[in-house]
């Protein structure tokens, strides 16, 4: 599922990821379609500290929902997982599985994130072949309380040094995300501004209003 630039460019409007220690009675399944409801333009399924057969048996779960509405699913850091389930794509980060080699094992047809804090590293992964990039943590976050905050200069500074759409990661809500406005960004990332929220699908369309209100 290789999306063409403007369709790319469009499916990170508004990008959730997903947190299971999150989601408190609830299935991820459920607040998955509520994220979708709401205006999530992509998902990507991020699960920590679980065995590989149940990563998969999960992100084919996940599957079926961003498939019966259209969204591209990207899976974390896992290419065995993308493959095996036929995700749209995989996302890594700079500890992770070098760029240039995910790309050769997903093939050119899948899509290819990367996790850059530079304009050293954006540069490094558009020519290893990612067709987005996520740059953050752009305000402090919960879900990575060790993340190094990346200023919104530097934000700037990386939309202007690449030729391929950009999605401000970490700590982003609707009182911040005016802040964001006139960086250049595709879209934005969240994880708890949707998945720790009660009401999923309305936090979802607060933030889709928001994000369109300062790219409009």
């Amino acid at each position: 599922m290789k999306l063409n630039k403007e369709s790319l460019k469009s499916s990170l409007l508004l990008y959730a990821i997903t947190d299971s220690s999150m989601i408190g009675n609830s299935t991820l399944k459920e607040k998955v379609e509520e994220a979708i409801l709401g205006g999530a333009t992509m998902i990507q399924l991020r699960e920590k500290n679980i065995s590989k057969d149940e990563y998969i048996a999960i992100a084919k779960e996940i599957k079926e929902v961003t498939d019966r509405y259209n969204i591209p699913l990207i899976i974390n850091d896992h290419v065995d997982v993308a493959l095996a389930c036929d995700a749209a794509g995989v996302h890594v980060g700079q500890q992770d599985m070098a760029a240039a080699l995910v790309r050769e094992k997903i093939g050119p047809e899948k899509i290819l994130g990367v996790s850059v804090q530079t304009v050293e590293q954006a540069i490094l992964a558009e020519k290893a072949g990612a067709d987005y990039l996520g740059v953050g943590s752009i305000f402090p976050t919960s879900t990575k309380k060790d993340a190094a905050l990346v200023s919104i200069e530097t934000l700037k500074a990386i939309c202007d040094s690449v030729n391929i759409p950009i999605v401000a990661i970490g700590g982003i809500n609707e009182e911040n995300i005016i802040k964001l406005k006139g960086s250049g960004i595709a879209g934005i990332s969240v994880v708890s501004a949707i998945f720790a929220q009660k009401d999923a699908q309305k936090a979802a369309e607060g933030l889709r209003r928001q994000v369109e209100k300062i790219l409009g």
